[in-house]
C-alpha cells in the first residue's frame, strides 16, 4: 500500500483544474526547469544573500557590468545587428555581442534571430512565436515553456549562416553562456572575497542578471504589444511605451520598430530614450560599425500623418457631436487641421515621389500640425465614445 500511495497522490495533483489543462506531454521541460529555477533563486536567495551578507561595491559593479553587457548584446547584437541588419559591425563588435548575449541564455544569435524574423514575419498570428493574441503569459513566457508542433526549419537566416563568428558562437553558445554567464562572476567573486563572494558572483552578476535581462526582453513581447500608443501604424499590435524604454535599453518604442523595423534606432525622436541607438551611433562615431540604415523624416511622417487621417476617418460619422462636446470653436478647428493635414500628406508625397528636397521649416510645421491634430483627437476619445 505504502508503494501506492504516491501514485495516487500524484493522480489527485494531476486532477487539479489548472493542472489538469497543462499539455504536459508538450512541454519543454529543459527550458521551464531552468527558467524555474533561475527565477526562483532570484526571488529566494538573492534576497537573503543580501540580507545575510550585505551588498559592497564591487559585487554591485559586478552585477551592473555583466546585466549591462548582457543586456546591450540581446539588444545592440541579437536585435538590430543580427535579426534586422541595421547596421554593419567589425569583428570586435561582433565578438562581444555574440559571447555576452549568449549569457542570457536566450539561445543563440541564430535561433534567437529565426524566432524573431518569424514574428515581424507574422506578428499576432499562428506563425508568430510570441503571439500576443494567445495572451499576455503566452507571449511573455509561454511560448518558451511548450512545444505546440513539430520544431520549424531555420530557413530564414541562411545570411547568418554564411557568417563564421555566429556559426561559431551556434556551436558553442551553452558552453559559453556557463563558462562567461557564471563561471566568470563566480570566479571574480571568490578572489574578491572568497567563498562568500563567489557565492554573491554566482547570485548577483550571474542569477539575478539573467532574470533581469531575460524579463526585459520577455516584457518587449507582451508588455510592447498590450500597454502603449500607436502613432505610425495600428497594422499590428505593437506599441511605443516610454516607460517600458527604461526598462528593455531603449527597445520599448515598438510602434515605430514594426513600421520600421530596419532603422537602426527604435527612439527616432531626440527626446526619446534609447541608449541602443547612441551606442551604435559611439561605435560609428569609433570607426566600429557603419552603413547605419536610417528612415527618411518624410517616410516616418507620412507614417504619423497617415495613422492620424485613419483615426479622424474612422470617427467622421461622429463629427456632429464634437461641436456639442467641446464647442463651436474646437469644432471647426478639428476641420481646419483636417484639412491642412490632408494637404500636406499630399505635397509630402509628392516631393518624394518627384525626389524633391522638402525643407526643415516646411517638416516643422508638418509635423507639429500633425501632433496638434492627434492631440486633439486623442482629447475627443477620452471624451467621446469614439474609435481610436
Amino acid at each position: 500500500m505504502s508503494k501506492r500511495l504516491p501514485h495516487r497522490q500524484l493522480a489527485t495533483f494531476m486532477q487539479i483544474p489548472l493542472i489538469s489543462r497543462i499539455p504536459w506531454d508538450r512541454v519543454n521541460w529543459t527550458t521551464s526547469i531552468f527558467l524555474a529555477v533561475i527565477n526562483t533563486l532570484a526571488l529566494t536567495a538573492v534576497p537573503l544573500y543580501i540580507w545575510h551578507y550585505g551588498l559592497d561595491w564591487f559585487q554591485a559593479g559586478l552585477f551592473f557590468f555583466f546585466y549591462m553587457a548582457t543586456g546591450f548584446s540581446i539588444t545592440l547584437g541579437y536585435h538590430r545587428l543580427f535579426s534586422h541588419l541595421s547596421f554593419k559591425a567589425k569583428s570586435p563588435v561582433k565578438m562581444a555581442t555574440l559571447l555576452f548575449g549568449a549569457c542570457a541564455f536566450e539561445n543563440s544569435a541564430i535561433d534567437w534571430c529565426s524566432d524573431h524574423r518569424k514574428h515581424h514575419k507574422h506578428v499576432d498570428h499562428d506563425d508568430d512565436p510570441y503571439d500576443i493574441s494567445k495572451g499576455f503569459l503566452w507571449a511573455h513566457i509561454g511560448w518558451l515553456l511548450f512545444k505546440l508542433g513539430p520544431e520549424e526549419p531555420m530557413d530564414n537566416v541562411n545570411d547568418l549562416r554564411r557568417d563564421p563568428l555566429v556559426m561559431w558562437q551556434h556551436r558553442w553558445c551553452i558552453p559559453i553562456a556557463i563558462f562567461l554567464g557564471f563561471g566568470l562572476p563566480v570566479l571574480l567573486g571568490f578572489l574578491w572575497s572568497g567563498a562568500v563572494g563567489a557565492l554573491g558572483g554566482f547570485l548577483l552578476a550571474g542569477v539575478l542578471r539573467v532574470f533581469a535581462v531575460q524579463h526585459s526582453t520577455f516584457f518587449i513581447n507582451s508588455m510592447c504589444h498590450s500597454v502603449g500608443t500607436r502613432p505610425y501604424s495600428t497594422r499590428c499590435s505593437a506599441r511605443d511605451s516610454a516607460v517600458m524604454a527604461l526598462f528593455t535599453f531603449g527597445e520599448g518604442y515598438h510602434n515605430y520598430h514594426h513600421e520600421f523595423q530596419h532603422d537602426y534606432r527604435n527612439g527616432v525622436k531626440r527626446s526619446n530614450f534609447d541608449p541602443t541607438k547612441w551606442s551604435i551611433w559611439t561605435l560609428e562615431k569609433l570607426g566600429l560599425v557603419s552603413d547605419l540604415r536610417r528612415v527618411p523624416d518624410e517616410k516616418i511622417l507620412l507614417a504619423e500623418m497617415q495613422e492620424t487621417k485613419r483615426r479622424a476617418t474612422l470617427n467622421t460619422d461622429q463629427h456632429a457631436s464634437i461641436s456639442a462636446v467641446l464647442g463651436q470653436q474646437m469644432h471647426d478647428l478639428f476641420h481646419q487641421l483636417s484639412d491642412r493635414l490632408s494637404a500636406n500628406y499630399a505635397a509630402i508625397e509628392k516631393a518624394m515621389a518627384e525626389k524633391v528636397e522638402v525643407s526643415r521649416h516646411v517638416m516643422e510645421n508638418c509635423r507639429r500640425e500633425t501632433r496638434e491634430f492627434a492631440a486633439l483627437l486623442s482629447d475627443l476619445e477620452r471624451r467621446l465614445p469614439l474609435t481610436a
